[in-house]
């Protein structure tokens, strides 16, 4: 049986007055899946994961979550509703320690919590990223890779069903690359539906059940990754002639 669509974006469309930053794209991604959203820089990707989230309200279209029409609530409402985030720029709380950040994403999240029990599950939620022995330092403390995997822990402590994950990988060393993966593996089979914003194509390859792909604003393939990899436009307006 074919899984339930968890997420359904129609014809979204953001306009900033002249400029048209995504242009009638419509995709949907089902329960449990990875997709990845991918194409060249100031293609509309992250403009595209801001309209899901709510950061940026649709122009045009709108955007679904089963019965919940995402696209008309603020962003705290889609946060409860179960889509977290994290951010091409990480966005952490600096006045907080690495622990309170975390805290932060349960509090406000999908189901939220209170008390001890807030402190145990986000605790937990950092030591899935690699960082339980950093819980009580400041922000300031950590290198930017590791206010990466903060952010990730935060979002995870949302207990979301749909996370959007925004170059989450980008600039990981080889060995802190395959745990990333392994770690989006992870999420994937305990349930949770992911979309990614990523330029690593050995991720996308691993991690992608399919791929969406834009260029100035439009969808122009979606498809496997084999199959978006190998579409002559997308190489044309993403890869280059050289990739192979």
């Amino acid at each position: 049986m074919d899984k339930r669509i968890a997420l359904e974006v129609r014809q979204a469309t953001k306009k900033f007055g002249g400029l048209i930053a995504v242009n009638d794209v419509s995709f949907e991604v089902h329960e449990q899946e990875v997709v990845g959203l991918i194409g060249p820089n100031g293609s509309g990707k992250t403009t595209m994961m801001n309209l899901i989230s709510g950061a940026l309200p649709v122009t045009g279209g709108y955007v679904m979550m089963g019965d919940t029409l995402l696209s008309e609530l603020p962003p705290r409402k889609i946060a409860r509703a179960g889509v977290a985030r994290t951010f091409q720029l990480v966005r952490v709380i600096p006045a907080m320690t690495v622990l309170e950040n975390v805290m932060a994403g349960a509090t406000f999240g999908h189901k939220r919590l209170w008390g001890q029990a807030l402190r145990v599950y986000s605790q937990r939620q950092l030591e899935r990223v690699g960082l339980a022995d950093a819980a009580e330092q400041p922000m300031s403390n950590l290198t930017y890779i590791d206010q990466k995997r903060v952010e990730l822990a935060r979002a995870l402590a949302a207990n979301p069903t749909v996370i959007l994950l925004d170059e989450w990988l980008a600039g990981l060393n080889p060995t802190e690359l395959q745990t990333g993966i392994e770690l989006i593996r992870s999420l994937r089979d305990e349930g949770r539906t992911i979309i990614l914003v990523e330029h690593v194509m050995d991720a996308i390859r691993s991690l992608c059940d399919r791929c969406v792909v834009m260029s100035s604003g439009v969808k122009i393939a979606e498809g496997s990754p084999a199959q978006v990899l190998s579409d002559p436009q997308v190489i044309e307006a993403y890869l280059g002639e050289d990739y192979e």
